[in-house]
Parts: structure tokens; C-alpha cells; sequence
């Protein structure tokens, strides 16, 4: 006869690293990385949206590769050590601070309406665009490789502009 599982036996002391800090927590084990990042740590920049992987608005980077927080497990995250960066975490070059230059080429070209896709939308840009390894992407590649970034609103066009803004 099997016991019930007890709280204990469902919670793991996990060490987190986030845009660059190590973050202790003891979380459920059956927590995805977003629910982590946003009720745990308060990083409420990637939203939670489908809880399916469907519309992106979770997309975070881990160890620079984008993935979506909602079907990502934290201790799996935590116990490869990975880093991952929020959009809380995208930030300019270390001398100016402020802004990842890709969150001002959205501003310019107001490649956001009400902005709940947003977060996903720059961290799915930023890792796509490390992922070309400075190889000048056409139109139709970005569109092909952000396809997994739904926008509610249809501000694509303006999206896909302020990406190819900072393309190599």
C-alpha cells in the first residue's frame, strides 16, 4: 500500500538564476518557470497567457535560448544551472544602462498596442537575433521565427520593422 504524497515530497530547495542573480527559493516541484518567476520572484513582465505554449507571451531566455516559461519546469531550469533573463532583465550596454536597444527600436516604430505580447515579443527578438550569429535575417525568416509570438492586437508589421532595425 502506497502512502500519500506529503507537501515535502512535492517542494525542492532550488537556487534560480535570474538576470544575473542567484535566487534561493523552495518552490513546489510541479511549478513551470513562469509561475515561479511571477508569484515566487515578482517578475511580472512575462505574462501568462494560453499555459499551453501557443502564444509566446511567456518567452523568456534560458541560457539565451528562448523558451516559453508556462511548459518549462523550474527545477529542471534550476538544476541545469541555466540562467535566465526576463524582460525585466534586457538592459543597454553596461556604461549607458537603461533600455536594450531593441526595446527602443519598438518604441520608435510603436511595435506594441497594448503591449501584453510585449515582454515575449523582446525576448523571442533578442534570442532569434543571437540565433542568426550576426547573419542578416530576411523578412520572411523573422516572421517564420517569431511565428510562435502571437499579437493579439496585429501590431506585426511594426514588430518585424523594429527587428530588422537591429539586424545585423
Amino acid at each position: 500500500m502506497q502512502s500519500a504524497d506529503t507537501d515535502a515530497d512535492l517542494t525542492a530547495d532550488i537556487t534560480l538564476n535570474v538576470n544575473g542573480v542567484d535566487r534561493r527559493l523552495t518552490v513546489d516541484t510541479r511549478m513551470s518557470l513562469l509561475d515561479v518567476l511571477r508569484d515566487s520572484l515578482g517578475l511580472t513582465g512575462a505574462k501568462a497567457g494560453c499555459d499551453r505554449g501557443h502564444c509566446g507571451c511567456c518567452t523568456v531566455l534560458v541560457d539565451g535560448r528562448r523558451v516559453y516559461g508556462c511548459l518549462a519546469l523550474a527545477v529542471a531550469v534550476a538544476a541545469g544551472q541555466a540562467r535566465v533573463v526576463t524582460v525585466e532583465g534586457l538592459r543597454g550596454s553596461v556604461t549607458t544602462g537603461g533600455l536594450h536597444p531593441l526595446q527602443e527600436a519598438f518604441i520608435a516604430r510603436d511595435a506594441f498596442q497594448c503591449g501584453f505580447c510585449t515582454p515575449g515579443q523582446l525576448c523571442s527578438a533578442v534570442g532569434m537575433l543571437d540565433e542568426a550569429s550576426g547573419r542578416r535575417l530576411t523578412e520572411a525568416e523573422i516572421r517564420e521565427r517569431m511565428s510562435g509570438n502571437l499579437c493579439r492586437c496585429g501590431a506585426y508589421q511594426n514588430i518585424v520593422a523594429a527587428i530588422m532595425d537591429m539586424a545585423p
